[in-house]
């Protein structure tokens, strides 16, 4: 699969990286061994980034993935994130970038993954209370230390950014890219490619919608964190699913899937941008790195211009609560 570059420091990546969220928490019931069959299969197809979080599972999907790379760690980039703290019950218990929080997080994720460093480490959310020179410090610390490759951010503003960049060089910025989220087209990409950042895009299939497969929202497991998202909501979803028509169109003349015509089109708006399609299961792994192999023509991507105009989505991308810890 084709290598792009996060950052200028020398972070190179498959250009799709492979989700790993959804194997321990929020879409449903998991099942370990397939999501560990999953992961070797990436490997096998050349996908090499692997994206976690401290707080997917409550650390269950570090060690999930830990255990998938076992004897594979050469085969890898690891990128995982602090930030949301979880209480031992799942409990949400805010968001942290204190400088004591962020060292002790790291040591708890390399532990968890069984690794003696992480590739990529992001900051999940920024912390209002801690300036983010404090806390992008103290990750600096984590790279001096040999814990830590390269550092990234989550869903920080361009000012943030700035501003964390003046204390160390971050390779990569991560937040939600798609057809149906294209905000950051307006000043955050702007940023990053005047800084030399590279960006991750997550959720590039709109949280499965544009995939074509979910037509009724109520058909999702009952703790399929969807069932709560304002734009999978009743009268939101159906009038997303105009939006849809248009790639499910374009996909039956090219004889594909609509997954990968979505994932096509990230691909398509910069070498500087990987997606980080996430799944459990070896099938919709195989579709989505296909995608890499599809091709979108000038006239291919007017046509999804147009049937998706920045803003055309129904409903904001979390519920209010989510909504609140983006630094936008």
């Amino acid at each position: 699969m084709e290598q792009r570059s996060l950052g200028r420091g020398g972070l190179n990546v498959s250009a799709l990286g492979l989700g790993c969220m959804g194997m321990s928490e929020y879409y449903g019931p998991g099942d370990d061994a397939e999501s560990i069959a999953t992961i070797h299969r990436a490997l096998e197809l050349g996908v090499t980034m692997l994206d976690t979080a401290d707080q997917y599972g409550v650390g269950r999907n570090e060690e999930l993935v830990g255990r998938a790379v076992k004897g594979k760690r050469d085969k890898v980039v690891i990128a995982t994130k602090f930030g949301f703290i979880r209480g031992p019950n799942g409990e949400r218990l805010g968001v942290s970038g204190k400088p004591d929080y962020v060292k002790s997080a790291c040591d708890a994720s390399l532990k968890r993954l069984g690794v003696e460093v992480i590739d990529l480490y992001y900051q999940h959310r920024v912390d209002p209370n801690t300036p983010i020179e404090d806390t992008v410090g103290a990750m600096a610390d984590l790279v001096k230390a040999g814990k830590v490759r390269f550092l990234g951010l989550s869903e920080a503003s361009p000012a943030t950014i700035r501003r964390a960049y003046k204390v160390h060089p971050i390779a990569a910025l991560q937040t939600e890219y798609s057809l149906w989220s294209r905000d950051p087209e307006d000043t955050l990409l702007p940023t990053l490619r005047e800084l030399g950042i590279g960006f991750v895009a997550y959720s590039p299939l709109g949280r499965g919608f544009l995939t074509g497969g979910i037509k009724n929202p109520q058909e999702l497991a009952t703790d399929d964190f969807r069932r709560v998202s304002p734009r999978f909501s009743d009268e939101n979803f159906s009038r997303n699913l105009d939006l849809l028509a248009a790639v499910e169109a374009l996909a039956n003349e090219k004889q594909c899937r609509p997954s990968q015509i979505a994932l096509a089109w990230v691909l398509s708006r910069g070498n500087d941008i990987v997606p980080i399609p996430g799944t459990k299961r070896r099938t919709y792994l195989e579709e989505n790195a296909a995608a890499a192999n599809v091709t979108l023509s000038a006239t291919d991507l007017n046509r999804l211009e147009k049937a998706f105009p920045k803003g055309a989505a129904a409903g904001e991308r979390y519920a209010a609560a989510g909504m609140q810890t983006l630094n936008i």
